[in-house]
């Protein structure tokens, strides 16, 4: 069961006082008509003892207020509470450091530049090109859920993806899979070449073609597991050992599966990219695209790209990627159980001669595939 708790009580003025004032119930003092509450003094309301609980319970919980906070805390303390958030617990209960409020729902934070303190000062933002309270509530959420140091928004998976490549120089090699997303395909083989990088296109199924391809100059190996469209299944924790004992990086496009079923990272990448205009996002609504990375030298690298090419997501974008990600879990479990039993049916059908699906017990890679997921969607 997972289950989100934010309980605050207010002392300025005091209860005497809000009580006197028919503001609150002698018998709860808990319970609040904040809108009776004038605009200048609900400024001076501050929470004195606060109690947050973001995690996950194994105890169903009485969700009824108790009366003080002292009450609630005592009653949580008898339960087995795990430390660490579930996924769906994170999707739902943003701690958004950049609202000062506390708000529920994303404040969006649509402008172009900052008010500066001074003339001589700087304020935390100055443009939005450069950084927003809105994209950086959704980069520090993905980053989060990619157990990655940062991540980065762009307009695009494609953007995202062309941002990576531009960490190559002239001379130097990109090994990539030869079963990739067609746009990917597109990029590697008629786009990046113009800049005089190598691309060797290879089997990323059969260890040793991969072994053979990485070399000295090898500086990037491009990876899907499972790939787009054929599902091939690639092993991310051997490749990646390849990679490093090179000097490269591995980038690891995880749009098929998001992060709430993979974390590449932990396998030995470096780079992850999400094509949130899909399930990150979720309503077809909106495009975008996520690095999420490990390291912080990597990390800047990437951030520098994105501000000098300008290629950041817009505030309202991120706005929504934040709507859609609350339900990413929910939506993907049905999604989930729902091409199970699809693939499950084709694959029995006289008239259909291959079903490409890591899930059925038949495929090639499943064992494989299952080794590299998280175990569930909690």
């Amino acid at each position: 069961m997972t289950s989100s708790l934010s309980l605050h009580s207010s002392f300025v003025p005091s209860f005497a006082d809000l009580s006197d004032r028919g503001l609150i119930s002698k018998n709860s003092p808990t319970s609040v008509s904040i809108s009776k509450v004038p605009t200048w003094e609900k400024k001076q309301i501050s929470n004195r003892n606060s109690f947050k609980l973001n995690c996950v319970m194994e105890k169903s919980v009485d969700g009824q207020t108790h009366s003080t906070v002292n009450n609630t805390t005592d009653s949580l303390n008898t339960m087995n509470i795990k430390e660490e958030a579930s996924v769906s617990t994170l999707l739902v209960n943003l701690d958004n450091k950049f609202d000062p409020f506390d708000a529920m729902s994303t404040p969006l934070y649509q402008t172009a530049t900052f008010k500066q303190p001074s003339a001589i000062e700087n304020g935390p933002y100055d443009y939005t090109r450069s950084g927003n309270p809105t994209r950086d509530a959704l980069e520090s959420l993905l980053a989060k859920l990619d157990k990655a140091d940062r991540a980065f928004c762009f307009t695009s998976g494609m953007a995202a993806l062309s941002a990576v490549t531009h960490l190559i120089k002239n001379g130097e090699e990109i090994v990539a899979g030869d079963d990739v997303y067609g746009g990917s395909d597109r990029l590697l083989s008629q786009v990046v070449p113009r800049s005089g990088v190598v691309v060797k296109r290879v089997n990323t199924t059969k260890l040793d073609e991969v072994a053979a391809a990485i070399g000295p100059q090898t500086k990037l190996v491009w990876l899907e597991s499972p790939t787009n469209p054929r599902q091939q299944i690639s092993d991310i924790r051997k490749i990646s050992e390849m990679a490093h004992a090179q000097g490269a990086l591995v980038l690891v496009d995880n749009s098929i599966m998001s992060p709430v079923l993979s974390r590449p990272l932990e396998l030995g990448a470096d780079i992850v990219m999400h094509s949130a205009t899909k399930f990150i996002a979720g309503h077809s609504d909106v495009m975008a695209g996520v690095l999420a990375v490990k390291g912080e030298k990597l990390a800047k690298e990437v951030y520098f790209l994105q501000n000098s090419e300008g290629s950041g997501l817009a505030p309202f974008d991120c706005w929504l990627c934040l709507r859609g990600i609350k339900t990413m879990a929910l939506r993907i479990e049905k999604q989930q159980e729902n091409a199970r039993k699809i693939a499950m049916y084709l694959s029995s059908h006289p008239r259909v001669k291959k079903v490409y699906y890591a899930g059925l017990p038949d495929h090639p890679g499943h064992h494989l595939h299952f080794s590299q997921v998280l175990k569930s969607i909690n």
